[in-house]
């Protein structure tokens, strides 16, 4: 067993770069479980994260260059760093996910983050590429990191005009780098009446789909219907506003915005539950100022998803502002708790 140093890449976001160190040794703990003694290292003024490890075998590479702030890779020897060659594990350039800027966007390294930490969880033999729901789809910063690993994303989004930004950033984008593609926005009747729309979107050679629905998260079965899925990864509304509205803006009776993270997700994690498929993850982030971890735990067991726990679980908590502190949850659905 020999010590390998990951030197982290610098995060955009200047409060969640205080944390990076800490988030991304739980991260690798987590979805990386052939490393030992995960733990921060500097040398030289410079900031690593070192761990333990066996000779590292191709897929092994594969899951240290998934790490959402990975930029390099060394091997100690003789105490000297010898680099070691990350193979390109992204299926679209990093671009699609780092050009979008607006109020209220989830920073998309921990987006990245959570994303890894929820399909390390799926307990069934997932086929690539997985089927991943965010059911608070937003301007679809999960989505697109969904296809940026290679998977299928699906959403469903209160906000329409949060889909007619994501379809028309999408649209330029794929269409600026030269992807084969296929891209429309269209309505959706049910029952012989008009309930929203969808957009549509598929690349051509690595036949990966991305579809978002216009609607309530707590009708997202409705909407689609039989589908089940490998995972679901959303980032829960924070009590708090964003500009001039809030991202995954969910309408409540009466067509009123409902910002409140327990109340949302006490009507809508029986139904998200309802479409994971059994040994599917459910990854959440939410803001611990407005629901305990304890409380959210038991919500989860109360809809037949069993947390994941450990020490490196409880590692995830961070400031995001004075307001917001955010950290998230992994539970799975096991066939007896169906």
């Amino acid at each position: 067993m020999s010590e390998h140093l990951i030197l982290l890449a610098p995060s955009a976001n200047r409060v969640y770069a205080g944390e990076a160190t800490e988030l991304a040794a739980a991260e690798l703990a987590i979805s990386a479980p052939f490393v030992r003694d995960v733990a921060p290292r500097t040398v030289a003024g410079v900031d690593y994260l070192a761990f333990q490890a066996d000779q590292l075998d191709d897929e092994q590479l594969q899951a240290l260059a998934r790490q959402s702030a990975v930029l390099a890779l060394f091997g100690v020897q003789d105490e000297l760093l010898r680099p070691v060659e990350l193979p390109d594990c992204l299926n679209l350039s990093d671009d699609l996910v780092t050009i979008p800027k607006y109020p209220g966007k989830t920073n998309e390294q921990f987006t990245r983050l959570l994303m890894n930490v929820t399909l390390a969880s799926v307990e069934h033999e997932p086929t690539a590429p997985l089927a991943v729901l965010d059911p608070l789809a937003g301007r679809g910063t999960t989505l697109l990191v969904a296809w940026m690993l290679g998977h299928h994303g699906y959403g469903v989004e209160g906000d329409a005009k949060s889909v007619e930004q994501m379809s028309a950033y999408l649209k330029t984008w794929l269409r600026r780098k030269r992807v084969k593609h296929t891209a429309e926005m269209t309505p959706v009747r049910r029952e012989g009446k008009s309930i929203g729309k969808r957009f549509d979107a598929t690349l051509k050679d690595q036949q990966l789909e991305l579809t978002v629905f216009t609607g309530d998260t707590r009708q997202s079965q409705y909407l689609y219907g039989k589908k089940k899925f490998d995972a679901i990864v959303t980032d829960a509304p924070y009590g708090v506003v964003h500009g001039a509205h809030q991202t995954s803006d969910v309408r409540g009776v009466a067509g009123k915005r409902d910002r409140s993270p327990a109340g949302l997700l006490g009507e809508a994690l029986p139904v998200w539950a309802s479409q994971l498929k059994t040994g599917g993850a459910l990854g959440l982030s939410w803001n611990t100022h407005g629901l305990t971890r304890e409380d959210l735990s038991a919500m989860m067991e109360a809809n037949g998803l069993t947390p994941k726990h450990g020490p490196d679980w409880l590692r995830f908590g961070h400031r995001v502002d004075s307001s917001i502190h955010r950290d998230l949850m992994v539970a799975v659905k096991r066939e007896e708790n169906r």
